[in-house]
């Protein structure tokens, strides 16, 4: 190789690097609340995100997210707190780092897919900011189940266990969500992918192959049986999600894919217990 090409070489290296790290830095602005500074020399905090590209990153941004999760959990965890309230100031902490942005998606498709009966009036309620009874029953139950899963980890294998659930599951959930969002149609005009771009198939694809490695990490506490596991219950709960979204409105919505991710999450740590 010549100098000039290796130059050339080099310089398409350090483009694909910076154009990793400006996808990640727009993942992290726009699935959260942590005011996240340009990452890379085209990473701008100020233009309108293209997500059809940047979500490749969206597992690395999920990892990262539940990083202080994860800490809140081992810190609180050398104190005498019983498991389940150390799970439920973890998951407040999640909570607070994502601006509980795909809890609102998953109470707002409850109360449209269950308290509207038409695709339009179903459309309408999740549209409403105000929560309504299916939205808010969903949510404690959600809320409750999670808390109640970790806490169980927390007692069968311990914090450190916890944790790797809390970040692998934060990476993985977030792949899964976006199958219903790359296969299945908007279901308004002026929606998420209209205004942001829809990931394509290969986007998709990447995005999760990221996430199965990141779950390997699983592997130090559970084996490999955990690791398979959990990636099929995360997939059966954004998939289902996805199904049921086809068949009460048409396709998807920001507010779908924020429930996938719940859902996912979800079947990721009811997964994880089937296994001693």
């Amino acid at each position: 190789m010549t100098s000039d090409e290796q130059r050339q070489h080099d310089a398409g290296e350090r483009t694909r690097a910076t154009s990793w790290l400006a996808d990640l830095g727009c993942c992290l602005r726009f699935f959260s609340r942590v005011p996240v500074p340009p990452l890379a020399s085209d990473d701008d905090p100020a233009a309108p995100p293209n997500l059809s590209h940047a979500v490749r990153c969206l597992p690395l941004a999920g990892f990262a997210l539940g990083l202080p999760a994860a800490t809140v959990l081992l810190i609180l965890g050398q104190t005498a707190l019983p498991s389940l309230l150390l799970a439920a100031f973890a998951l407040t902490a999640l909570a607070a780092t994502t601006g509980a942005l795909h809890e609102d998606g998953f109470a707002d498709v409850a109360d449209g897919f269950f308290g509207g009966a038409t695709r339009e009036r179903r459309l309408e309620i999740m549209a409403d900011s105000r929560i309504g009874t299916f939205g808010g029953l969903a949510l404690i139950l959600l809320q409750i189940s999670l808390a109640a899963g970790l806490a169980a980890i927390i007692v069968r294998q311990g914090l450190d266990a916890a944790a790797m659930v809390i970040v692998c599951g934060a990476a993985v959930s977030r792949a899964a969500a976006l199958w219903p969002w790359t296969l299945l149609d908007a279901a308004r005009p002026g929606g998420l992918s209209h205004r942001f771009g829809a990931p394509s198939l290969s986007t998709a694809r990447l995005a999760t192959g990221i996430a199965v490695l990141i779950n390997v990490g699983l592997t130090f506490n559970g084996g490999f049986s955990h690791w398979l596991i959990t990636l099929a219950g995360a997939g059966i709960g954004a998939f289902g999600v996805g199904a049921l979204a086809k068949a009460r409105i048409g396709g998807h919505t920001g507010d779908v894919i924020g429930a996938a991710q719940q859902a996912a999450w979800l079947g990721y740590v009811a997964a994880y217990l089937m296994l001693p």
